[in-house]
């Protein structure tokens, strides 16, 4: 009777050490680094300089890895900055097409569908360097040269966390290297308007373009197919966008609804209201040159 009390307590004591000690080794509120991140940055960086992209040449992605990785391990999670990444930056970096630039806010999937992939722009996910850390989580631990792949800090947590500071890196870096004609998407639908005013593309974007590198800049301001519609060019912050622009010395162009990628909505939503054929003109081949008609 008593050995079987005892073993009964000694059991109960154990699971309660072992969900402290889980409870204990989850020292943030974030998600932990993702699992198997070696292999998948490794991967993708093959994938980009052999499939995606090969006109970037030849790239060692193995110091790639290490560049990364170094930035952030064996140091306090919350103090990580942009400058930590130089080293991968400069070892990731390659040219960006003039003319190809896509800048945006709120719509990273609708602009990774329509930029597909670098065929038609080259966002931000599009380079080596942000399709080497797109969707990805990381961070590592003080005095430890091993990833956290139990929590990670949040940004309400730590606003110099691996993540943010990574991000921060790529968005100065893609900037500074962009030029000619720059296309910026943004989402007329985001709640508190569809050019937040404290965000990576006003806080780290705009501030390193290079103006005399640039010729125009095209804002695209597209409604979520389900709308509402929350903000539009000459209004709102779009205008707060337009006239920051202006002021900074570029000559700048707004459309609504930019018809390519409302066509590339409606895929997803054929029988919408919007994507009726009433909503766009019809192309008629007249020969060997098409025509705009009107429905």
């Amino acid at each position: 009777m008593m050995k079987s009390l005892f073993l009964s307590f000694l059991l109960g004591s154990n699971l309660f050490v072992n969900n402290f000690s889980e409870v204990q080794g989850r020292k943030w509120k974030g998600e932990g680094t993702t699992p198997n991140l070696e292999s998948i940055t490794i991967g993708r960086c093959y994938d980009y300089i052999r499939v995606v992209n090969p006109a970037v040449g030849e790239k060692n992605c193995s110091e790639l890895w290490e560049a990364f990785r170094n930035a952030f391990i064996n140091k306090d999670p919350c103090n990580i900055l942009p400058q930590h990444f130089e080293l991968f930056f400069k070892l990731s970096l390659h040219a960006i097409p003039t003319d190809k630039s896509l800048f945006w806010e709120n719509n990273q999937l609708l602009v990774n569908s329509f930029s597909s992939r670098a065929r038609r722009y080259m966002a931000l996910g599009d380079t080596l360097f942000g399709f080497f850390g797109d969707f990805l989580n990381w961070c590592g631990q003080e005095n430890s040269t091993g990833l956290d792949y139990e929590s990670c800090p949040t940004a309400a947590e730590c606003e110099n966390n691996a993540v943010d500071a990574f991000w921060r890196m790529a968005s100065m870096t893609y900037a500074q290297h962009s030029s000619g004609v720059i296309h910026v998407l943004l989402n007329g639908s985001a709640e508190g308007g569809a050019y937040p005013v404290k965000g990576f593309f006003a806080d780290y974007e705009i501030p390193h373009l290079q103006r005399d590198k640039i010729s125009q800049i095209d804002i695209w301001v597209v409604d979520d197919i389900e709308g509402p519609n929350i903000d539009s060019c000459g209004h709102n912050t779009v205008q707060i966008l337009e006239d920051r622009l202006k002021t900074l010395g570029y000559s700048v162009t707004c459309t609504d609804n930019y018809k390519p990628v409302m066509f590339l909505l409606c895929l997803d939503n054929p029988d919408h209201s919007k994507c009726t054929l009433s909503s766009f003109p019809v192309l008629c081949s007249h020969g060997s040159k098409w025509q705009t008609h009107p429905l």
